[in-house]
């Protein structure tokens, strides 16, 4: 008789200690969330999962993927966590001054939660966060199909958080970098093969572990391409609804060895970044056997010396990397006078 009343009140003590913290972690979810009826002034903001009443001013920001975290940087904002991928090198020192909470798509929440932030803001495939992550603090979630999207991705999230005008100025700066690289292409000579930089034919590849890639038209390094006045191959000149129909991707179309043709252009630009290490070693294996395939060595590119390693910023979706490839394009094709 004794064991089992023993027993059943270790029973009782276990439960009711679940149910203290369950509770405490209510309360802390309801404690952490801000409110206009606490006095914080906020904007109503109808996003891609709900509805937010964004704080007109916060100050514990935290992004749940690496395109929110640059579009924040970007805005003059601080963030004090982010969730993260393996395509931020171009914020390496930004990336390493936060606290990280999981993977871009898979977010720790707990440890989001134990950071009480004042808003949340992430890309809508982190819709299976949402509902936690708005019991936390106000969370926005914004849509985003491809990267070629990133200026509209961009003005939406500065819009949502209540900053036009510093996007604006955001915008007006990679604008002045255009400019300022085709005066430099027009003062420069021309690579030796071409008669005007605005006929050259640019071709961006990426080498995955079991195959390769040409980026098109819609693509973010594209729209960058694009914006400078460069020209594409033929075969990557092809925008994304026509991409969508043709490959089932509106940005990328992966090619055998047999078209490896389609990789040819005036200048080759290509990378290796993958998310992981060992994806990333078995990607530059695959690079390795691609210089030394006899279709690779027949490329126009190849043969001039024109094929450029660049960072896997190229796949980036933000003015941040924008400016990256403006830089690299300015290193590449900007020749002495």
């Amino acid at each position: 008789m004794r064991q089992w009343r023993l027993r059943k009140l270790r029973h009782w003590g276990i439960c009711t200690t679940a149910a203290l913290l369950s509770l405490v972690f209510i309360v802390a979810c309801q404690y952490v969330q801000p409110s206009p009826d606490q006095g914080s002034a906020c904007t109503e903001v109808v996003h891609d999962a709900g509805t937010a009443c964004v704080p007109d001013t916060f100050a514990r920001l935290v992004t749940l993927d690496g395109v929110t975290f640059e579009y924040a940087i970007a805005l003059g904002l601080s963030p004090i966590a982010t969730a993260v991928n393996g395509f931020l090198d171009h914020m390496a020192e930004q990336v390493a001054q936060v606290k990280h909470v999981g993977l871009s798509g898979e977010p720790n929440l707990e440890e989001v939660l134990a950071l009480k932030p004042d808003m949340i803001v992430g890309l809508d495939f982190n819709q299976a966060s949402y509902a936690q992550a708005a019991r936390i603090a106000p969370t926005v979630m914004l849509s985003f199909d491809h990267s070629g999207q990133w200026k509209t991705g961009f003005q939406r999230f500065a819009q949502a958080l209540g900053r036009p005008q510093a996007a604006h100025e955001v915008m007006t700066a990679y604008e002045i970098h255009l400019a300022d690289l085709r005066e430099r292409l027009d003062a420069s000579s021309p690579l030796a093969h071409t008669t005007d930089w605005r006929n050259m034919q640019v071709s961006v590849v990426r080498i995955y572990p079991e195959s390769f890639s040409v980026y098109l038209k819609d693509s973010f390094a594209g729209t960058v391409l694009h914006d400078v006045g460069l020209a594409r191959p033929p075969a990557q000149d092809i925008g994304a609804d026509e991409a969508a129909a043709l490959f089932g991707n509106p940005i990328q179309n992966r090619i055998s060895r047999e078209l490896i043709h389609q990789a040819d252009g005036d200048v080759i630009f290509l990378w290796t970044g993958e998310n992981s290490d060992q994806a990333a070693a078995t990607a530059k294996q695959q690079l390795q056997a691609l210089q030394q395939d006899p279709l690779w060595r027949q490329l126009k590119a190849v043969q001039n010396g024109h094929v450029y390693n660049v960072p896997s910023y190229w796949i980036g979706s933000g003015p941040i990397a924008a400016k990256a490839i403006l830089s690299d394009l300015s290193t590449y094709l900007v020749q002495p006078s």
